[in-house]
């Protein structure tokens, strides 16, 4: 069977003061029809510029050697998407080949409705009426698991979930039937359970219409769930190719067998240290959180009546499905989004409508924040290292630029960020690299309570498990309480000492993370529980084979 997509002996390089700096470097990979070959490697190995050159999207800056044969042209060396006209490539785009990018917030318009967005590629290559459109734009929707899809069509994306604008942004690459999808970091937003629905989704894809995906992803039990070949990148060039129960089985270089180490394992993690008998740093009672309804509409009730208490030094883990009320609370607590109703006190303050305004800049000198989305938390305006230095001299200008400075580098050595990065702007740095530099900016000021929302999301596995070593060094060395939230329950149990699980607004089991996580009580918790993909794909073949199809549990959510 021909190749859907060829790429031969591709180097790619970026035009700088200094010269071309090398990002690709000899790659070669081919992807048949049906077939999903995962793409694995740190964040800046050179996955996401390898993915941006099949469908022609590096900047102008970009320079470019070798052949990226898409479609058709797979077997016709002179159609090349290097060297494809404008019109060509606007031709090939979503029918040929379709991305999926990596942070949804940046890649939806936040000006128009997520249904217009979905219908604009329909409009752009003049497919069905107006009314065809729109209904096509919610049967997508629909099928990639956003509920209420006609009402949902007609949000904006800051209405919208992390995880359902990631959705949303899958929707939009289906929309015109595309033979090929290539897919950064597809799951990196969602939680466990819709994660396993947009890998039920994908594999349908791929049975049903023959559909190939070119998945880049640090995940390696969605590798393992999905791929049928691995190809692992490294400074650039792949240094490994194999079938994926080889690769799993028989890993044959050190650097892959790194990687597979590097996998956190549910199930095994060392028990939780235990809170500190001190007053809590976190205190909510019957906490609601309601958002105002547009034009006469009823409120929304995000958060409904929850209690918990996060104590000095301790870990809660906040668990749940993308819309739950979990980055919420979160923002609450930060005093960033407003209480209805209830009790919240942090470090020892209420938080209330009128003593947020007043209270904020003596908290934020003791509270840290890491934001789900990288892309969007930091000032385009600005380097890595002014936003990292930023909370410094705000808070602490006592220190002077020189030391301020020197901060700075031991905070990006920290979070493994090379130095020279920091002279870098946010949309220089891959995904990845953005959440480090975001964890090093929460850290700046030594906090007292760390809030993060999804800190590890965007982080391939051995980034990751450097920085959750990082986490529990550092929180031994400062005793900072901590709220985690995440959709990754084997990295959960490894840093939580408490865990609550959240579902619809209000909290269904809480308690200790060994008790919560081994025997829950909730069957929500179970269903989170039997839905988190393994790093082994002979496992997951079973998984899936005896489930008849794991992502099929549905999808309830707000």
């Amino acid at each position: 069977m021909p190749d859907l997509l060829r790429i031969d002996d591709l180097h790619v390089g970026f035009s700088t003061d200094g010269g071309v700096a090398p990002a690709v470097r000899g790659v070669s990979l081919s992807v048949a029809p049906g077939e999903v070959l995962a793409l694995v490697g740190e964040s800046g190995s050179g996955k996401t510029v390898t993915a941006k050159s099949v469908l022609g999207l590096l900047p102008a800056t970009a320079v470019t050697t070798g052949r990226v044969l898409l479609g058709d042209g797979a077997a016709d060396p002179d159609e090349d998407v290097l060297t494809a006209s404008p019109a060509r490539l606007r031709a090939m785009r979503g029918t040929l080949a379709a991305m999926v990018f990596q942070e949804p917030s940046t890649a939806l318009n936040p000006v128009f409705t997520i249904g217009w967005q979905i219908a604009e590629g329909l409009r752009a290559h003049g497919r069905g009426s107006r009314a065809e459109r729109r209904d096509l734009a919610v049967e997508l929707l629909d099928r990639v698991g956003i509920p209420d899809p006609a009402a949902r069509a007609k949000y904006y994306p800051h209405q919208l979930s992390g995880g359902q604008k990631q959705r949303a942004v899958i929707a939009m690459a289906l929309a015109l039937g595309t033979r090929l999808i290539v897919a950064d970091e597809p799951t990196t937003a969602l939680d466990v359970t819709v994660q396993a629905e947009i890998l039920e989704l994908l594999h349908r894809l791929r049975t049903d219409l023959g559909t190939a995906v070119l998945l880049i992803t640090h995940n390696m039990g969605v590798v393992a769930d999905l791929a049928d070949r691995v190809a692992v990148m490294r400074d650039g060039a792949v240094v490994e190719q194999a079938p994926v129960t080889t690769l799993f089985a028989a890993p044959a270089h050190d650097y892959t067998r790194e990687l597979l180490a590097a996998v956190p394992v549910f199930g095994s993690a060392d028990p939780a240290m235990p809170p500190q008998p001190d007053e809590p740093m976190v205190s909510a009672a019957g906490l609601v959180i309601d958002f105002p309804g547009r034009l006469g509409r009823r409120a929304f009730r995000a958060v409904d009546g929850v209690d918990f208490e996060i104590r000095a030094g301790e870990v809660l883990g906040l668990v749940g499905e993308s819309g739950s009320g979990k980055t919420t609370i979160g923002r609450a607590i930060a005093g960033l989004t407003a209480v209805t109703a209830g009790a919240l006190d942090v470090l020892g303050e209420p938080v209330t409508a009128w003593q947020r305004r007043t209270g904020k800049r003596t908290r934020a000198g003791h509270l840290g924040f890491v934001f789900q989305d990288p892309a969007t938390s930091f000032n385009p305006q600005l380097t890595i290292a002014d936003s990292v230095a930023e909370p410094l001299e705000v808070h602490r200008p006592e220190l002077g630029r020189r030391a301020i400075r020197a901060e700075v580098e031991a905070l990006l050595d920290a979070v493994r960020l090379p130095r020279g990065h920091g002279d870098r702007f946010p949309h220089e740095l891959s995904g990845g690299e953005r959440q480090r530099a975001s964890l090093a900016r929460a850290l700046a000021l030594r906090p007292r309570l760390l809030i993060a929302d999804e800190p590890t999301s965007a982080l391939d596995v051995s980034v990751q498990a450097s920085v959750l070593e990082l986490f529990a060094g550092l929180r031994r060395e400062l005793g900072f309480a901590a709220l985690f939230i995440s959709h990754d329950l084997a990295v959960v149990e490894r840093v939580a000492d408490r865990v609550a699980v959240l579902h619809r607004g209000r909290i269904v089991e809480s308690g200790d993370t060994a008790v919560v996580l081994g025997a829950p009580r909730a069957d929500y918790t179970r269903r989170l529980i039997a839905s988190l993909p393994v790093a082994d794909p002979s496992r997951q073949s079973r998984r899936r084979h005896e489930d008849g199809g794991i992502g099929e549990r549905g999808i309830d959510e707000h």
